[in-house]
């Protein structure tokens, strides 16, 4: 079984329910959920948009690969109204990120594992390092809470009472 840290976010229609429901599709279809944080609340992160987000990050063991998780996340994005537009930053009724699948390092057109904006991102790194704050990196060999100590993102990531 593989290990994939996900980050899933919302900031359209019932946000926990949605992120509610990508876990429970997740679970059907990729594995199961071994750990999770707590909910977090964030102003949107490189737009504009009315609504806050809220993030969670998830640790999933999965018998898939990584480019057969990303094809799995794309349909339940879809299939929970993810419209993709032209626009890299836009509101979403639910968002979905592979943070992490193992130790690999993969950089394809189509997949970039790690992700190449974690290190820049506080609402990606305050709720993983909930989870996991020793967690290297490996690309920049740094575990996750000294990439959150490090990180140039000063937006507030507040912990909310939301359970999931």
């Amino acid at each position: 079984m593989n290990e994939t840290y996900l980050l899933l976010g919302s900031n359209e229609g019932d946000r926990l329910l949605f992120i509610e429901k990508a876990m429970l599709l997740l679970e059907r279809v990729a594995g199961y959920i071994v750990r999770k944080s707590s909910v977090y609340e964030t102003k949107p992160w490189g737009m504009n948009a009315p609504s806050s987000f809220l993030n969670i990050v998830i640790l999933l063991k999965t018998d898939l690969s990584p480019g057969q998780l990303l094809t799995v996340i794309q349909s339940i994005e879809k299939r929970l109204f993810r419209v993709r537009q032209n626009e890299r930053y836009t509101s979403r009724t639910i968002d979905i990120d592979i943070l992490f699948f193992g130790e690999m390092i993969i950089n394809e057109q189509v997949l970039i594992i790690p992700h190449p904006e974690l290190h820049k991102r506080r609402f990606a790194l305050v709720p993983l390092d909930e989870i996991n704050p020793a967690l290297v990196h490996p690309v920049f060999n740094k575990t996750v809470n000294l990439l959150l100590r490090e990180c140039p993102d000063k937006l507030e990531v507040i912990r909310t009472n939301a359970v999931i």
